[in-house]
């Protein structure tokens, strides 16, 4: 569907906040919003409705989504701006609905993940003067079967899973083949692919399960079609998102899928790399280390999410393992692929966790090498289990063990990255003309936007594209970044 000739243009700006997860989504509404003929910007100020894709994952990604609606509304009042309504969308209009739509007056709709599928419809009604019902949350676990093999056939529409849509406009997918509901927002080389939604464990700290359901996996062949489309618009890396890459194929009657989807990803013709991320260390098993670790187009990169080392504080948060088993999981992934890259995400000053525990996790990091690690102190989450639990620390002692846990992390993935020096690495070119004019990329140990770069010194930029695969010698590191120069393949 398109406007006639008598119908107006409508303009349309997608603002995607927090995880990847959230640009598969966004890609998603793009390809709705267009086939249904709207006209998609860049900037806010140039759209007739800004659509805000929020996260409302932690306190801080909570206030950040506020901020941005609030920038967006207030477009309306500079006579420069073309901008008339605000949309609210995402986990954080999700996970809360009807009190975000009362507490911020601002926001034209806030509309749920069950509205996507007549997203255009809704914001038609809005630029109408309508106010379309605000979302009303609801546990999304309650909504499928709890036994996972029964969930593909109840599922429906979930985001970022390729619900089809009637008539495509030409140029919105491939001319053969299944259709694929997305549009590139954005010309980078690297994409993410959503492989799975949802998720069944119950970390006591970790409110994501509730409004974004039980664990569903897309089936094979339809992320191979959308890996297809992606490599046709000029993505060389893929990026295999889920809540849990782990329980890929749990649903479907083989946890070993992943396994499987992984060599077909890899040949994927235009795809130069396929990237995993969101493993959880429990599930991690030695078939899926030997599958990412050997097999060539899977990059040996090991997003573990490891939260703590000392085996108590795991158990407060209902997980799994300790120092001891998170440890010889490393030994193994690098007795597969020796130079793998390995990040995680760490969370200090949980409710109980005491001196002794702390100095565990720390050790932990010492011995463990990861390559990047992030640190978050602990802060309560609406609805969790952790919230409520006995021996909370002051907000300034959880600060103070951030500031020093993030000090020693600096210090040893910097130590990490100055072992790679002499490596021979692949580096994925991203930006041509970068600092000094020095093209800059990421090797395949690098993850996006966060794990840092590398700058491929000696490079002529004339020589090089964005999208390029570059051999090239690490010959020095500058904190996470690395330093490279190319040579003969």
């Amino acid at each position: 569907m398109s406007a006639t000739a008598s119908e107006p243009v409508r303009t349309v700006a997608l603002v995607t906040l927090g995880c990847a997860r959230n640009e598969v989504d966004s890609e998603e509404l793009a390809g709705r919003l267009e086939s249904a003929g709207w006209r998609l910007v860049d900037d806010a100020s140039d759209a007739d409705v800004a659509v805000v894709n929020t996260c409302g994952f932690v306190e801080q990604a909570k206030k950040d989504s506020i901020d941005v609606l609030l920038e967006a509304a207030d477009l309306r009042a500079d006579r420069a701006a073309r901008t008339s309504a605000v949309v609210a969308v995402g986990c954080l209009a999700e996970r809360y609905g009807t009190e975000l739509a009362d507490q911020l007056p601002e926001a034209d709709a806030v509309l749920g993940f069950d509205s996507y599928g007549d997203l255009s419809a809704h914001l038609d009604a809005v630029l109408h003067g309508e106010r379309p019902a605000s979302h009303v949350p609801r546990d999304r676990r309650t909504l499928l079967p709890v036994a996972p093999t029964a969930r593909p056939a109840a599922a429906g529409a979930i985001p970022g899973h390729g619900a089809p849509v009637p008539d495509l406009p030409q140029g919105v997918a491939p001319a053969s083949g299944p259709r694929v509901v997305r549009r590139r927002l954005d010309g980078r080389p690297l994409a993410p692919l959503k492989i799975a939604s949802g998720c069944d464990r119950r970390c006591s700290f970790c409110a994501i399960p509730a409004f974004r359901g039980s664990f569903v996996s897309r089936p094979p062949q339809e992320v191979l079609a959308e890996a297809a489309w992606l490599a046709e618009q000029g993505v060389r890396e893929a990026l295999l998102v889920s809540e849990n890459s782990t329980s890929y194929g749990k649903d479907l009657g083989d946890l070993r899928l992943l396994e499987k989807l992984l060599p077909d990803l890899a040949r994927v013709p235009g795809l130069a790399r396929v990237r995993v991320s969101y493993l959880q260390p429990a599930e991690t098993r030695p078939g899926l280390v030997e599958t990412i670790g050997g097999t060539p187009g899977v990059v040996p990169y090991f997003d573990m999410s490891f939260q703590h080392a000392a085996p108590a504080v795991l158990r407060r948060m209902r997980r799994f393992g300790g120092t001891d088993d998170f440890l010889a999981l490393l030994d193994r992934i690098r007795a597969v692929a020796p130079h793998a890259g390995v990040r995680s995400n760490v969370i200090v000053g949980f409710p109980g966790e005491t001196e002794a525990e702390l100095a565990e996790l720390e050790a932990f990091l010492v011995a463990a090498r990861l390559d990047v690690v992030g640190v978050f102190g602990y802060s309560d989450e609406d609805g969790t289990e952790a919230a409520t639990l006995a021996g909370a620390l002051d907000p300034a002692d959880v600060a103070e063990r951030v500031a020093r846990v993030t000090a020693l992390v600096e210090n040893l993935v910097a130590e990490r990255a100055e072992e790679r020096i002499g490596e021979r690495v692949e580096v994925l070119v991203e930006e041509v003309d970068g600092e000094d004019g020095v093209p800059v990329g990421r090797a395949g140990h690098q993850g996006p936007d966060v794990d840092g770069v590398t700058l491929l010194e000696g490079t002529d930029p004339a020589a090089v594209t964005v999208g390029d695969l570059v051999a090239a010698v690490v010959v020095a590191a500058q904190g996470v970044d690395l330093v490279a120069q190319p040579v003969t393949r």
